[in-house]
């Protein structure tokens, strides 16, 4: 990794003394990986739009980040790697890393200091979880409810979606094991600080499946974070999970009648990796690409379009109003004060070692 790592900050460190303006060294099209919806939209608005209109390159977006893991091993196998920049959360980005499927990035050298004057890695500070993590928000996992079919008892606490029998109907869960897991051994009375030690036992993966199995049938299987709040609108189902910025579009561009339930959010990071195996001008594209879409202005941006709080410090400050609806962002983000009273921290070393078994055990429980 230490060649590798040399030679991209010798990239950077070079783009640091050039104009990005048609440089005949970098590719003129980056295929982008994220989520789609209104996360990719964020994006667009904060990075991509402005950062073609400074360089007249073109960004291809691609909504395949719930598949990033298992198709860039496939394309490392291959040996035709077609993706030039990935979003992923945290854990993925650890096992990439650790498989040698990203590049390793040295942040100061690399990316923008902070408009306060700090270092990248002062900036980021604990949300570089991994040496090749690019952090851009903090987000959470979390549900929404119909507001109009849950009666006038609306749910406060994140063990209403085991409540049938107060909240009939049906409710939309990932179709994976993250968040699930968690909130069913919380819900069968595990202390939140026990959580991974027991998860960790087989005992512990059986007792998580035994509670999911009490609403199995009640459950709609979600794999990507917008189908939730279609779900929600259409009134498919009482109540469902997907990220925190997801319902916000519902609730507050939207209009729908959604509540948002934070009791439980699972707080976790989200940024960039960059694949293994780009040629030297995609390499150089994608560097002169992050230095500027994860600068202190740019991250500040992305949360005019949705509720995700920005991972630099420095960002956090110029964090202002919607870009359309004009109303203050702050207080919509899952580390305001008052939302975050009663948050669970994804331990996302814990989800990069077990992550493959468990989503092997889910699949196979889902198919019983």
């Amino acid at each position: 990794m230490k060649t590798t790592t040399t030679l991209l900050a010798t990239t950077a460190m070079t783009l640091a003394g050039t104009s990005a303006f048609a440089d005949a060294h970098m590719a003129d099209s980056m295929t982008i990986v994220s989520w789609g919806g209104a996360y990719s939209a964020s994006q667009q608005g904060a990075y991509h739009d402005p950062y073609m209109a400074n360089t007249g390159i073109t960004i291809i977006n691609d909504e395949s980040s719930s598949e990033a893991v298992a198709k860039l091993r496939a394309m490392n196998e291959a040996g035709n790697v077609t993706w030039d920049l990935v979003d992923v959360e945290a854990a993925d980005a650890i096992r990439l890393c650790d498989e040698g499927l990203a590049l390793e990035i040295d942040h100061d050298e690399m990316l923008a200091a902070g408009a306060d004057g700090s270092t990248a890695s002062d900036d980021f500070g604990d949300s570089i979880i991994s040496d090749c993590f690019i952090p851009q928000i903090v987000f959470s996992t979390t549900v929404g409810y119909r507001t109009d079919m849950v009666g006038d008892t609306p749910p406060t606490e994140i063990c209403a979606i085991f409540d049938t029998d107060t909240y009939p109907g049906k409710r939309a869960l990932a179709k994976k094991p993250l968040a699930n897991v968690e909130w069913a051994l919380l819900c069968d009375g595990v202390a939140k600080a026990d959580i991974y030690e027991v998860l960790a036992t087989e005992e512990g993966q059986a007792q998580a499946f035994a509670k999911l199995d009490t609403i199995k049938d009640d459950v709609i299987w979600w794999s990507a974070g917008a189908e939730t709040p279609q779900l929600l609108a259409d009134g498919e189902v009482v109540m469902g999970s997907t990220f925190n910025g997801r319902l916000f579009s519902a609730i507050a561009e939207q209009d729908q009648p959604i509540g948002m339930l934070w009791d439980a959010q699972m707080l976790d990071y989200d940024g960039w990796i960059v694949p293994a195996g780009l040629s030297d001008d995609r390499l150089a594209r994608v560097m002169d690409y992050l230095t500027f879409a994860t600068d202190t202005q740019r991250l500040a941006d992305q949360a005019k379009y949705i509720s995700y709080g920005p991972a630099r410090a420095s960002s956090a400050p110029l964090v202002g109003d919607h870009g359309e609806l004009g109303i203050p962002m702050a207080e919509h983000m899952p580390t305001d004060p008052a939302n975050s009273k009663n948050v669970f921290v994804t331990q996302y070393e814990f989800w990069a070692d077990y992550r493959d078994d468990l989503d092997a055990k889910f699949q196979a429980w889902l198919a019983q």
